[in-house]
């Protein structure tokens, strides 16, 4: 809870009905979704997930527009779930016919109210729209039907008729009326003015649609149960026509987080909920939508992670696990040294303080070239210095390299070898065995060696991965070394392993002497 308590809230500011309902319409707005087409099968699997989380309704679709839309609904109304299953219809009596065909007990039914859609769309005067609606209500609810009407595309209707539209069907029976935002043309404050009218002038329980064409669907859909809207209708990760609908889950966290009201919904279900209606649909979420997106819980900036490492709340309003997510502490230039010791301490990796500068130097370089670092970039990159020579008694100084189609790939490498600075150049077959040539003849007179092994491995995908370079050295001494080194150029990853393997053995010559 957070602010004001609840009830001071309620006097002050809002007008809560007692109780809130979620409709969702994953499975017929978020269908809608340009691209997507779901199977039976994936609309039942879906359904039965809604059902497991607690949502109150379940808009299983629009029956009378194909056999697979009847199919879906009649397979998901016979499940006997504890969500109660809802069809949408026009007012037409052969789509209410189809919905109870399907044997549900709950029909969504619309009809175009605003001038748009009364002289564009529907071609039809006001009072044959409301004749229209009234009659599909009244036949639905003969035939038993618990009855929804939405008055499309209400907000850019003239208040007036909204109102006497509203009138009529709730005389001829509706148990629900609903106001879209088809086009998402709401900002809160309008949202509020409406609201309030509606809900002082009718006593009929109020649904709300809200599109997001301009990103404010969950603000206007909070906006509107301040106001004292029943239900809201939501998609899961805000699918649905154009750029979508109220997210079901900013909203659920929203309520619980920041007004405090539990709305009977298993909240933890809701990241692998969003991850599962994802890989079904093919519409991935962005790695920063609010609730369910990978960098919900990711945290990077150094003064941020220490305060997560503290106390979760400094940098985060809700726990991750409280949405079935996880926290990430991402390395990159701005990681500060309590995010990788934390790192390092997950996986077990203890460095001593030289170790740990040189782990950490590495980082924020990467960091500083662009590159992400990954838990895996991080694992391999602290191995690699636990396992590097302790004494570094030859040092990489200076690398140029010339390569290419016309001439002979050429590497001119500069070593520090006990104090003393030296440079050649020499050719190869590549750039690679270039530098390695050259760094053999400037430490002929020191030590000769042979590479016995040489493997390079991308630790992760991508153009950009880090390179993972293991070599085997041995000296004309019959005593062999492994030198490893991690870094984001191939090349410069095979000379600094070769020169560990090289300072290795020099300190195993140095300590049989």
């Amino acid at each position: 809870m957070y602010g004001k308590n609840i009830e001071t809230l309620k006097k002050e500011n809002m007008n809560l009905a007692d109780k809130i309902y979620i409709f969702d319409t994953t499975l017929r707005d978020g269908e809608q979704t340009p691209g997507v087409a779901l199977t039976v099968d994936e609309k039942i699997q879906i359904a039965q997930k809604l059902d497991s989380l607690g949502v109150d309704k379940i808009e299983a679709g629009f029956p009378a527009a194909s056999n697979g839309e009847f199919e879906a609904a009649s397979e998901i109304k016979s499940l006997d779930l504890d969500s109660t299953i809802v069809g949408l219809a026009r007012s037409i009596k052969s789509d209410i016919d189809t919905v109870l065909d399907a044997d549900l007990e709950y029909i969504h039914t619309f009809i175009g109210t605003s001038p748009l859609h009364r002289d564009y769309k529907l071609k039809m005067s006001k009072e044959t729209i409301i004749s229209t609606a009234v009659d599909a209500v009244e036949y639905a609810k003969d035939h038993g039907l618990a009855v929804e009407f939405s008055a499309e595309d209400a907000t850019r209707t003239e208040r007036e008729f909204l109102f006497d539209i509203f009138d009529a069907v709730i005389d001829a029976g509706a148990d629900f009326i609903d106001i879209p935002d088809t086009v998402g043309v709401l900002t809160p404050i309008i949202t509020k003015e409406l609201i309030t009218d509606i809900k002082s002038y009718f006593k009929a329980p109020v649904s709300v649609h809200f599109h997001n064409d301009f990103g404010l669907a969950t603000a206007n859909t909070l906006t509107a149960i301040e106001c004292g809207a029943n239900q809201t209708h939501v998609t899961v990760n805000g699918m649905g026509e154009r750029t979508g609908n109220t997210s079901l889950e900013e909203i659920v966290v929203a309520l619980y987080a920041a007004y405090g009201i539990d709305l009977n919904i298993d909240t933890s279900q809701l990241y692998s909920l969003s991850e599962f209606v994802g890989r079904l649909t093919g519409v991935k979420m962005p790695v920063n939508k609010p609730i369910v997106g990978d960098n919900a819980f990711a945290h990077e900036s150094g003064i941020h992670v220490h305060g997560i490492l503290n106390n979760s709340s400094t940098y985060e309003p809700i726990s991750p696990e409280l949405v079935g997510h996880s926290r990430k502490i991402v390395l990159g230039k701005h990681t500060g040294a309590n995010a990788l010791k934390s790192k390092l301490n997950d996986y077990h990796i203890d460095l001593d303080d030289d170790q740990f500068e040189k782990v950490y130097s590495q980082i924020k370089a990467l960091g500083d070239r662009g590159k992400c670092v990954t838990d895996d970039d991080l694992k391999a990159i602290a191995l690699t210095e636990l396992g590097s020579a302790r004494e570094t008694p030859i040092k990489l100084k200076g690398l140029g390299l010339l390569s290419g189609a016309i001439v002979s790939p050429t590497a001119t490498v500069k070593l520090e070898i006990d104090g003393v600075e030296k440079e050649t150049s020499k050719t190869g077959v590549g750039p690679v065995d270039a530098a390695i040539n050259a760094i053999r003849e400037l430490i002929e007179g020191t030590m000769n060696i042979e590479l016995e092994e040489y493997n390079l491995e991308a630790i992760n995908g991508g153009t950009d991965a880090l390179a993972d370079v293991f070599v085997i050295s041995s000296d004309d001494k019959g005593n062999k070394s492994t030198g490893r080194a991690i870094n984001d150029d191939i090349v410069m990853a095979s000379i600094l392993a070769v020169l560990d393997s090289i300072n290795k053995l020099l300190l195993i010559q140095r300590s049989n002497k």
